[in-house]
């Protein structure tokens, strides 16, 4: 079972950081993010060392989230992102992904298909760039044979 108090959990805590700048991420989702005026609104939380960018819904983008370690930490972003503009409804859940920890959720559900309109889908979803989206299909083109399901995580647009 876990325990928040074992001497091997680090103390839970999630913070904002000064400046969304200050996300190890932020480049990554400026060269992806189709409106990026988002990106200066967004927040860099940090729950251990690296803060990392959690950005709001608005424009293209209708959903956005944020893996943690394990629900202590998604408790605390939750309740950091309550607190925020452009973060409606943040809820913690179970990552669909089997190798991935809990995430913390905001704005409307993802949808849930399969195959390569997904990548497109979820991609528009989260307000990537068509080219974003273009970039990441050609680079993990499937054929009907050896078709998988959607990548988990929208940061691997």
């Amino acid at each position: 079972m876990h325990n928040p108090s074992a001497v091997r959990h680090p103390p839970v805590t999630a913070t904002a950081a000064a400046l969304p700048r200050d996300a190890y991420d932020f480049d990554y989702y400026e060269q992806r993010i189709s409106d990026a005026w988002l990106l200066e609104k967004s927040v860099a939380v940090r729950t251990l060392r690296t803060p990392f960018l959690a950005v709001p819904v608005g424009g293209t983008r209708r959903g956005g989230y944020y893996p943690v370690s394990c629900f202590c930490f998604g408790l605390k972003v939750r309740d950091l992102l309550l607190e925020q503009p452009g973060f409606p409804n943040p809820r913690l859940r179970l990552s669909s992904c089997p190798d991935t920890g809990p995430v913390v959720e905001w704005g409307e559900k993802p949808p849930m298909l399969w195959g390569d309109r997904s990548v497109t889908a979820l991609g528009r979803f989260y307000g990537y760039s068509e080219t974003a989206i273009a970039d990441f299909v050609q680079r993990h083109h499937t054929t009907p044979s050896s078709a998988i399901s959607v990548p988990c995580s929208p940061t691997a647009l």
